[in-house]
């Protein structure tokens, strides 16, 4: 009788943004106190949080009737709860399930749904518009792929990146956790290879200088069908 091979195919890495994003928030590794889920300065200082929710309000309003609004890796909530009473429907995402649990009890809206899910894995919500702030820029190109295969499902997609000043090279690969491209001195091109993300449209809404470190804040409204 034939011998039996015992060994298995070594099983394929699970991604590690679900750890890394979980580990951000246990270790507080973008501020807030002990009793509180803190998603950084991005989402708090003003200087960048108003600006772009006045533009994001803007385009929101422009429509008569308003849109289904999914926000992808939501966070703590500090933006969002300023954009719900402009969508018809806001479904905010986020891949940690504490933080998803905490935002649940905090934010109540008659057309707010909060689902944990991570959005390089799992299928995303439908609506009209995608709002992606800030989310990208954490994980590696692989992850992004997966992710811009299903934005060409909405018609909007609202991009906002962490970018260097000037001209840069786009899309150099990280690996995912709370670090970003700046570090290579890279920033993510959607449009650029090896993504190549087909829109009909790209309008910048936003541009804002970090107010800790280097670079600038960009936000872009991609019409994509």
């Amino acid at each position: 009788m034939k011998q039996q091979d015992n060994r298995t195919k070594p099983k394929k890495k699970p991604w590690p943004t679900k750890a890394a994003m979980e580990q951000v928030y246990e270790m507080k590794l973008w501020g807030g106190n002990e009793s509180e889920f803190y998603s950084g300065d991005g989402s708090h200082d003003p200087k960048l949080v108003n600006p772009y929710i006045d533009v994001v309000t803007a385009f929101l309003k422009s429509f008569k009737n308003p849109l289904i609004v999914c926000d992808l890796g939501c966070g703590d909530f500090n933006v969002g709860k300023e954009l719900v009473k402009y969508a018809q429907k806001y479904v905010a995402v986020d891949i940690v399930a504490d933080l998803i649990a905490h935002n649940k009890e905090k934010f109540d809206h008659a057309n707010l749904e909060f689902q944990c899910l991570d959005i390089a894995v799992d299928a995303l919500p439908a609506g009209d518009c995608a709002i992606v702030r800030q989310v990208l820029q954490h994980v590696s190109n692989a992850e992004i792929q997966r992710i811009l295969d299903k934005l060409s499902n909405y018609k909007y997609v609202i991009l906002t990146e962490h970018l260097p000043e000037g001209d840069f090279t786009p899309n150099k690969d990280i690996i995912s956790g709370q670090g970003i491209r700046l570090k290579k001195g890279s920033g993510l091109d959607v449009l650029a290879p090896p993504f190549h993300f087909k829109v009909k449209e790209s309008k910048l809404l936003l541009s804002v200088a970090s107010t800790h470190g280097k670079g600038v804040i960009v936000t872009t409204l991609y019409t994509v069908f």
